[in-house]
């Protein structure tokens, strides 16, 4: 069992130093379980006190969630806790695969993960045959500011990794937006909602720079320090305003659609240091629908509980013109493929017919937030020798 030794002085509680204690910090710990089915993804938006919630919706103190998501993220167990933003409304962004040499791969994964501030995830995938799209290996979401071309930045990102080709693929609607792992083990294949998914646009919102500041502060990861009741305070003086004024823009945003969740993001594919895995297989799950169709059937596809993400890409020829593309995570690859086998006989059931269907299962895999202030943008464009006037070409 991993445990994480914590002491008074390391809680949020005055007073004298209290002995050190062993507390679990493995996700099969029933009460870490129950902290974590709430804190991956069901505090929506702006929490004032997001600790005070996840502690209410758990049914459990407010000192418990702390002292309990302090051990998970000083074990590594929790690889970071943090207020999420609605990136796809703040920066462009995209899904990019990569054709990139075998030999080059390696060092290609590990450029975008060390070198690219603005790629997110960044994944090595795989198909079970030859299929359209296969000899893309590299994956990668990317967020480039406002006033800075994306193409220009996958150009030099190419160059710099030796990638031969790149297919750039934003996201044209979103219908599945959540992680919530834990929630997601032992899901039955066909667990769906009885009415259709939501429709997210990924409009870009303007900001003004009192809003990118307090956004700034919002979204940097918590230390172990900051878990803590009234965690706004020290981010309101980071943000150089009074705590009121810090908590007034973060609730506009938040009714704005700009913030997404208050989250506790598990190490899902590693195993911990006692061997245990939240999830092992990462699938991308690729359909071809008649064009026109393409909302209506990710509004289908947004129904299924077992999906992360959802949303409309296209593909175009290198994926065989693929339009609808979703996440599932599982510990079992052949529980995984039920799971798009029930999605696929639901899509048939509606009247909605499948062109084309892929899985791209994911390999190796760094997931890290994308970098999305134009003001950061342009440090590391100078800092790399990549004009403004290049960039936003």
């Amino acid at each position: 069992m991993t445990v994480s030794t914590v002491s008074s002085a390391d809680a949020p509680s005055q007073g004298a130093r209290a002995p050190v204690t062993a507390i679990p910090a493995e996700v099969s710990d029933p009460v870490n379980a129950r902290i974590l089915a709430v804190s991956e993804d069901r505090v929506p938006g702006f929490a004032n006190e997001p600790f005070a919630e996840i502690a209410f919706a758990a049914e459990l103190p407010e000192d418990v969630v702390i002292e309990r998501l302090r051990a998970m993220l000083s074990s590594g167990v929790i690889r970071r806790i943090r207020q999420t933003l609605m990136a796809t409304n703040l920066a462009p962004g995209a899904l990019v695969a990569w054709r990139v040499a075998p030999e080059k791969l390696d060092s290609a994964f590990n450029y975008m993960v060390k070198e690219d501030p603005f790629s997110g995830h960044v994944v090595i995938r795989s198909t079970d045959a030859e299929t359209p799209g296969s000899v893309y290996r590299l994956w990668t979401t990317l967020k480039v500011p406002q006033g800075f071309s994306m193409t220009r930045h996958c150009d030099f990102l190419a160059s710099r990794v030796g990638a031969d080709a790149y297919r750039i693929m934003p996201a044209k609607r979103l219908f599945a937006l959540g992680v919530g792992h834990m929630r997601r083990r032992g899901m039955e294949p066909g667990s769906r909602s009885d009415s259709a998914g939501r429709v997210l646009d990924t409009n870009v919102v303007e900001l003004s720079p009192l809003e990118w500041r307090v956004l700034t502060a919002l979204k940097r990861e918590f230390t172990i320090d900051e878990i803590a009741p009234k965690p706004w305070c020290a981010r309101a003086t980071e943000a150089g305003i009074p705590l009121d004024q810090f908590v007034g823009v973060a609730r506009s945003l938040s009714a704005r659609g700009v913030i997404g969740r208050f989250s506790t993001f598990l190490e899902h594919v590693k195993p911990s240091a006692a061997g245990e895995r939240v999830t092992r297989y990462n699938a991308l799950f690729h359909w071809r629908v008649p064009a026109g169709r393409e909302i209506e059937t990710g509004r289908e596809v947004g129904r299924h509980h077992i999906l992360t993400h959802a949303y409309w890409r296209e593909g175009g020829p290198e994926f065989a013109d693929v339009n609808i593309m979703a996440v599932a995570h599982g510990t079992d690859k052949q529980f995984v493929l039920e799971h798009k086998a029930a999605i696929d006989v639901h899509l048939a059931e509606v009247g909605i017919p499948v062109l084309y269907t892929n899985v791209f299962w994911g390999g190796r895999s760094e997931i890290k937030p994308s970098e999305i202030s134009p003001v950061e943008y342009e440090a590391w464009a100078n800092r790399i020798g990549l004009s403004r006037e290049a960039s936003a070409g």
